[in-house]
């Protein structure tokens, strides 16, 4: 729950948000606008006059975890307002928790609103309840996820989210470009862009050029990412897909104006596999791209998730996964063994692969990607590195390269981090003398 302003006096609100970064903007935005309305946010279920719930209900793990977080708010407090992926399914909730006061699905902001104003009408106080005009938001101050655009035009046959999120809209570029410029003015050093498919952003309004600043800018990802690179914040790409067009930004890393780092969800390895995802599967020119972009810019990170595990996966199709680990040798990796998601497609498909062969898939999978990730992490020592400095945990640092997203990816510990002055914000460079599997260790060689 968000931090409680003692100082407010409005009517209390406490707040639980669930699911990827693109929900938690999505929580960001309900919390801004109940700022600007008078409401004042807390941090526990007996201090709250109502709570939001804000869901995920991707696969049924998040459904599970969705459900326990809206069953702790009724038996802690009994006034809840459901939003969010899962509200898409409101009858699996009101089977649940018939109680609830509201139930509405994602980016339905004015439904959280209705239903907030309902349960806790709002008394506002312009001379008191002001906020910064980059609105609250739930990450550090440092860093900020900028979300482009909503929904997603694939019908990958493992997911939902069409059904949840819709089609995809995108953001107009000047309204993207002065959000994010707003954040930077605020202390913002790094921005994560987010959406459900970054490289198709702007097809829907045929990449329409805005203005902003002094210069017109389309509305397409490599446009936007100029754009951002005036604004002197590290920018992370997340969730591109392996699209053509991606070359045209790999330029714009290799001059620093963007960060080397692209988080693509190749999904899988086997045409025929890839096929019945319904996702992209011409492999070998998607290893050949990977060589083009590391020969343009050596310093590029490359970031996936793959499923193990897809039904009708043969021994031989996960094979050809694992070849191509070892061929593609990318930096980070997630995986999952596959889960059947209710409403999806990929649950009519035959030849289900069995639970302990989907785990041991799973391990051998992890087992094979974790030596790439060590020996590409060992290439490192000795090097200098600009890092991002998190937190200070007792003489310790903790830390960020330009290869780390916050949550997902490593860390650079710094182990004399207090005695070098690094606060939590700020950049430092940092001399690598040691690795793992998944972090580096190093020393302060200056404060950057």
């Amino acid at each position: 729950m968000p931090r409680q302003n003692p100082a407010a006096a409005g009517p209390k609100v406490g707040f639980v948000s669930l699911g990827c970064p693109k929900a938690l903007v999505d929580s960001e935005r309900i919390l801004t606008q109940l700022r600007v309305e008078g409401y004042d946010l807390v941090n526990s279920y007996d201090d709250a006059d109502v709570v939001v719930v804000n869901t995920c209900g991707f696969i049924d793990s998040a459904v599970a975890e969705s459900l326990d977080a809206i069953g702790e708010a009724m038996a802690e407090n009994g006034k809840v307002i459901v939003t969010g992926c899962l509200g898409k399914r409101s009858e699996i909730i009101r089977e649940a928790y018939p109680d609830v006061l509201s139930i509405s699905g994602p980016q339905d902001y004015a439904s959280v609103m209705d239903a907030v104003h309902a349960a806790l009408p709002p008394t506002h106080d312009p001379f008191v309840n002001l906020l910064p005009d980059y609105g609250l938001k739930l990450t550090p101050k440092h860093y900020a996820y900028l979300k482009i655009s909503e929904g997603c035009n694939h019908r990958c046959s493992f997911c939902i989210i069409p059904s949840m999120r819709g089609d995809l809209v995108s953001r107009p570029v000047d309204d993207v470009l002065r959000e994010a410029e707003k954040l930077v003015r605020g202390g913002v050093k790094e921005l994560l862009v987010v959406s459900q498919d970054t490289s198709a952003y702007g097809v829907d309004l045929k990449y329409a050029p805005r203005l902003w600043r002094t210069g017109m800018y389309e509305t397409r990802m490599k446009a936007l990412c100029e754009g951002l690179s005036e604004l002197g914040a590290w920018t992370r790409l997340h969730y591109v897909y392996p699209y053509p067009h991606v070359d045209d930004v790999i330029p714009l890393m290799a001059d620093g104006k963007l960060l080397p780092y692209l988080d693509i969800p190749f999904q899988h390895a086997s045409p025929r596999v890839l096929k019945l995802m319904k996702r992209p599967g011409a492999v070998d020119k998607t290893l050949e791209r990977i060589q083009r972009w590391r020969a343009m810019c050596p310093e590029l990170t490359i970031r996936s998730t793959f499923i193990v595990g897809f039904p009708g996966e043969t021994d031989a199709e996960f094979e050809e996964l694992l070849d191509f680990l070892d061929e593609a040798q990318l930096d980070r990796v997630g995986a999952f063994a596959y889960s059947p998601v209710d409403g999806a497609k990929a649950n009519e498909l035959p030849d289900p692969v069995a639970e302990e062969v989907k785990q041991e898939r799973l391990a051998r999978f992890m087992d094979r990607q974790a030596a790439i990730s060590e020996a590409r992490l060992a290439a490192k020592v000795g090097t200098v590195q600009q890092v991002l400095v998190d937190a200070i945990d007792g003489e310790l640092a903790i830390a960020r390269s330009m290869a780390d997203a916050p949550e997902i990816d490593g860390l650079v510990q710094v182990q004399d981090g207090r005695e070098a002055g690094l606060v939590p914000g700020e950049f430092a460079m940092v001399r690598i003398m040691g690795s793992d599997e998944h972090d580096l260790y190093g020393e302060v060689e200056y404060n950057a």
